[in-house]
């Protein structure tokens, strides 16, 4: 598994894609499914129904972040509720600082200037 960005589908063992998530560090994120203990209802069941792991590497997390977006869209994983809700539309925010970053966020904010 490569430390890189990108982005992560869980399958279960009909080959159903269940869940698809986005990461900095493909290894770091898939892992800590595994080996954290602390994790929600939800999370659980996600876990005991994955059989396989694939992954698409991208050159950042924007990158990954557009590319989670576009596969949640198209193949609809049962396990994806935030991006499915129309109602919670995310955005690319650009910081207001010195050297302006680019940040995902799921609520607008407007400018007065």
């Amino acid at each position: 598994m490569p430390r890189k960005p990108g982005c992560y589908l869980f399958k279960n063992c009909y080959n159903n894609i269940i869940y698809i998530g986005k990461a900095k560090n493909l290894f770091s994120r898939i892992k800590s499914y595994f080996y954290l203990k602390n994790h929600n209802s939800k999370t659980s069941n996600l876990i005991q129904e994955i059989c396989d792991v694939e992954y698409i590497i991208t050159h950042n997390e924007v990158e990954a972040f557009i590319l989670e977006a576009n596969l949640i869209k198209k193949h609809i994983p049962k396990y994806n509720f935030k991006l499915l809700d129309d109602k919670n539309y995310a955005y690319i925010e650009i910081t207001n600082e010195k050297h302006p970053r680019l940040k995902i966020s799921y609520y607008k904010k407007f400018l007065k200037n």
